[in-house]
């Protein structure tokens, strides 16, 4: 198991196109209910606790080879929001291309002939960190931090915020990162069936909303 392999996934400059979504960040800003670093905290401890430990689970069960088929109607049934389910699609596909580049082998071919217009980014990140000769608790991680720095990042470029405030937020959150890591890499190990089902009904909404804007910073 390489530490170093996962730096470089759960790397933000990895090109699996996350800079380009906010993970509901942008319309919670619109809104209101993101206006300083306290409401981005409760925003990512809301979205890492639903959303997160969904995401998680799934991309630990695909670290752990479970069917990627049974994963994918699992994603599918666990994002009711056309919107976000064609943006974990489109997130699926561009980390597909970086993860063959940086991790060429069997695990991925095989996943992209299964889906040859994408599956879910978190069960493509799964598989990508097994070829990468990562576990499922590492595959949890990267879903976990990817989960709060998306909106991190966003609010920094949407409010102007701190980057410093920004950064602390993430580092205040650390022990429910891996609270949560742990919790999904433990389901996943329980079988499909026993993957968490948590959701953000608000972010369900707001991304069926965000997608009919016409000017917006962030694709999701």
């Amino acid at each position: 198991m390489s530490r170093a392999a996962l730096l470089v996934l759960a790397d933000g400059r990895f090109p699996a196109g996350g800079h380009a979504h906010s993970g509901g960040a942008e319309p919670a800003v619109r809104e209101g209910r993101i206006r300083d670093a306290a409401g981005l905290a409760d925003f990512c401890r809301g979205r890492l606790h639903t959303t997160g430990l969904t995401s998680a689970a799934l991309a630990a069960a695909a670290a752990l080879g479970h069917d990627s088929t049974e994963l994918d109607r699992a994603a599918d049934a666990r994002t009711p929001s056309p919107a976000l389910r064609g943006a974990a699609r489109k997130l699926g596909r561009q980390m597909m291309r970086a993860a063959r580049a940086a991790w060429p082998g069997p695990e991925l071919d095989a996943l992209a002939a299964a889906f040859p217009r994408g599956t879910h980014q978190p069960i493509v990140l799964g598989t990508a960190a097994r070829a990468a000769g990562l576990g499922p608790y590492d595959a949890a991680h990267c879903i976990v931090y990817e989960t709060v720095s998306g909106p991190a990042t966003a609010a920094v470029r949407l409010l102007s915020l701190d980057p410093f405030q920004a950064t602390a937020v993430l580092a205040r959150l650390a022990p429910e990162m891996d609270e949560v890591a742990a919790r999904a890499a433990g389901a996943a190990h329980e079988g499909v069936d026993a993957l968490p089902a948590a959701s953000a009904p608000l972010l369900d909404i707001t991304a069926e909303q965000h997608a009919t804007w016409p000017v917006r910073l962030f694709a999701s």
